[in-house]
């Protein structure tokens, strides 16, 4: 009788079993990593808004910008003008970016100059494209909440916040 050479269909379903368990262990990590680079893209894009609102101003002289599409662009090439001042990429003016949904208001308006403004960005999916949600406003602190609930652009919204990023 010839002896058949190749692998037995036990040796087949150990290989495959092992590379079951592997891929058990990887997944949730792998997710917990798009979360995590999710949140480090939200914390950017608060600081991205925080420098163009600051640039807003000073450039324009009517306070901060009553909200992301007047600080970003959607147009190419962009022009900048006080109702389009092209300073964050129409992707972030849009208001989603990355998992996060973005918004942000002007606030402390005194003689039609806005003295305040505020930002925020909260996940699309708590657990699933991010965990927290981050604000700042005029102080340029960035606070966040961790059950990950909309914080709202009114203005004090933020610095109610007690949890400050980086502490």
């Amino acid at each position: 009788m010839k002896r058949q050479k190749g692998f037995s269909l036990i040796e087949l379903l150990i290989v495959v079993a092992i590379i079951l368990i592997i891929a058990a262990i990887a997944i949730p990590n792998l997710l917990r990593s798009k979360m995590a680079a999710n949140e480090a893209s939200a914390v950017g894009s608060i600081r991205t808004v925080n420098t163009a609102q600051v640039t807003y101003s000073s450039t324009y002289g009517t306070g901060y910008a009553a909200t992301l599409a007047t600080l970003g662009g959607l147009t190419s090439p962009c022009t900048a003008l006080s109702t389009n001042a092209c300073l964050i990429d129409p992707v972030l003016s849009s208001g989603t970016k990355s998992g996060y949904t973005f918004s942000s208001a002007a606030t402390l308006p005194v003689g039609g100059v806005n003295n305040g403004f505020e930002v925020e960005g909260h996940p699309n999916a708590v657990g699933t494209t991010g965990q927290r949600s981050f604000c700042s406003d005029q102080s340029g602190v960035l606070r966040f909440d961790p059950a990950g609930t909309t914080i709202g652009t009114a203005a004090g919204n933020c610095s109610a916040i007690v949890a400050v990023l980086g502490n």
